[in-house]
């Protein structure tokens, strides 16, 4: 596997697929990369010289594309910020709710978790229908 900024990207795919295996860099980008640094994007990736593979790294750093590590913790300080100032994006994050105004009566499972049944807790020995 080629490593490209301390990420391993697969050998067997066209260049332009492989790319976006870096966090931070998408297909779009990928496209922009490999024009600016003048690799053609059909050839495969364990295919690359050094000089190819430097041109990309090359093209990524000059034109400050935040990738991996410092885009994670940019997104968590954005994160941490949005919920020091208590916006309602905030709070929503805080709980564990869908942010951008999903409907939570129904669905949202995947932010609030399992179900978990809430309701009348009945009183011991009380009968159904003999309250």
């Amino acid at each position: 596997m080629a490593r490209v900024l301390g990420v391993e990207i697969p050998n067997e795919k066209r260049v332009e697929a492989s790319l976006p295996y870096i966090y931070g860099i998408g297909r779009s980008t990928a496209k922009e990369i490999l024009e600016q640094a003048d690799v053609d994007p059909d050839i495969r990736t364990g295919e690359l010289t050094d000089d190819q593979i430097a041109r990309i790294i090359h093209v990524i750093t000059t034109n400050k594309i935040v990738i991996e590590g410092d885009l994670r913790r940019e997104l968590q300080g954005h994160m941490k910020r949005i919920q020091s100032i208590n916006c309602y994006r905030g709070l929503r994050h805080r709980k564990g709710l869908p942010v951008r105004g999903q409907r939570t009566s129904t669905n949202a499972r995947t932010r609030k978790g399992k179900r978990r049944t809430v309701g009348v807790v009945r009183a011991a020995g009380a009968k159904k229908g003999k309250v």
